[in-house]
């Protein structure tokens, strides 16, 4: 079967954080006192560069900054870097642009700097507004820089923006949960990424677990959390992702539903679709080691096809996140395999009333959407 091309996106990492928080288990680093700021744009283009053969031509149709913390480096930096990024790259009139930014006050002094070089989007990590729980997640801001994040956000003229927000926090009560959300939801954003702490390997919470709420106060928390969201006009649109009508973020869509993003920076990840299959590939991890790379030219750590028992679990993976999951025509269109290959296992999803009827779609019933885990188990190679 002939694989279609799908949407392209574009990631670019940037590896540095002021400090690592303890649950934190993405590829970020603590910064030291000066950032290598025009070492790391001129590798970032040179390692692009290396990666145009992927694209033949095509227009990326978002881009999305995330770290570690886009928003430490200057905007002199992402001036230059855009400059040799739209000299390599077709970018479509519309791309959506997203930054992701800290609300520490440094930070928050070069959002209208940002608009103007073209970025369009924020994402504001804010986690909570609790001063106790931003202490026990390692935050460096407090309640008042996050409001003022979002505040001058709007000032510099982002008419579109996100607030990450997390529940499920240390010692956290249902109460305490939804204060977090009336608080976010008065910031007015566009987009609300509400999330659940979660333990993950190679952290610090791992190695040293605090207490968390109980499964039942967990269950609490987000009925309580979805009604309210629900009844201020957000969407749930996602696990984890509600937005205001027209506002969902066009760069995670595009992962969800198993579209093509190039990928630039330290650790970064990509996903290409070629003619004969699709293909990942990830780049150097370590911000020293990718720096280096421009001596010998090579960024990319790992690439290869994508085996077809892999493909059906990370396209369900993806796919069926989404509340209203995706036309069943896609899973043939994404991956170039026939709709035969999974159809026993939805059949048997189906018959338990975890997947809708409608055989036109791949989508979980609400039971299946509460249970997705054990959804997507089925599909495990």
């Amino acid at each position: 079967m002939t694989l279609s091309m799908p949407p392209l996106a574009l990631y670019i990492h940037v590896p540095w954080c002021v400090r690592k928080c303890p649950y934190c288990d993405f590829n970020s680093h603590e910064a030291a006192a000066v950032l290598p700021e025009a070492g790391y744009v001129q590798a970032l283009l040179a390692d692009m560069q290396q990666d145009l053969e992927l694209v033949q031509g095509r227009a990326v149709t978002s881009v999305f900054i995330g770290g570690g913390t886009p928003s430490m480096l200057s905007a002199a930096a992402y001036r230059e870097l855009f400059s040799g990024l739209r000299q390599q790259l077709a970018f479509a009139d519309d791309a959506e642009i997203t930054l992701e930014a800290n609300p520490g006050t440094v930070e928050q002094e070069k959002f209208s700097a940002y608009r103007e070089l073209g970025i369009n989007r924020l994402s504001i990590g804010v986690q909570s507004f609790d001063a106790a729980k931003l202490k026990a997640l390692g935050r460096i801001h407090g309640r008042d820089e996050a409001l003022k994040a979002a505040e001058a956000a709007r000032r510099a003229g982002f008419d579109n923006f996100n607030i990450d927000l997390m529940h499920g926090l240390p010692g956290q009560t249902v109460e305490e949960a939804v204060a977090d959300l009336q608080q976010a939801v008065a910031l007015q954003p566009t987009h609300l990424s509400w999330y659940q702490l979660t333990i993950e390997p190679n952290t610090v919470f791992y190695r040293d677990t605090p207490v968390l709420p109980e499964d039942d106060t967990l269950w609490s928390i987000q009925e309580a959390g979805q009604a309210l969201l629900s009844a201020q006009g957000y969407e749930q649109y996602e696990v984890s992702a509600y937005a205001k009508a027209g506002r969902e973020c066009r760069h995670n869509r595009n992962y969800w539903e198993f579209g093509d993003y190039l990928a630039i920076g330290a650790g970064a990840h990509g996903k290409i679709t070629r003619a004969d299959g699709v293909f990942r590939y990830s780049k150097t991890r370590l911000p020293r080691d990718y720096l280096a790379a421009r001596e010998h030219g090579r960024y990319t750590a790992a690439s290869g096809l994508i085996a077809a028992e892999d493909m059906v679990f990370e396209f369900m993976l993806n796919a069926l996140r989404l509340r209203e999951g995706v036309a069943a025509a896609l899973f043939e269109k994404r991956t170039g395999l026939p709709l035969s290959m999974i159809a026993e296992v939805v059949r048997g999803l189906r018959e338990r009333e975890l997947l809708v009827a409608d055989t036109s779609r791949l989508q979980c019933t609400p039971a299946g959407f509460n249970y997705l885990n054990q959804v997507l188990k089925a599909f495990l190679p």
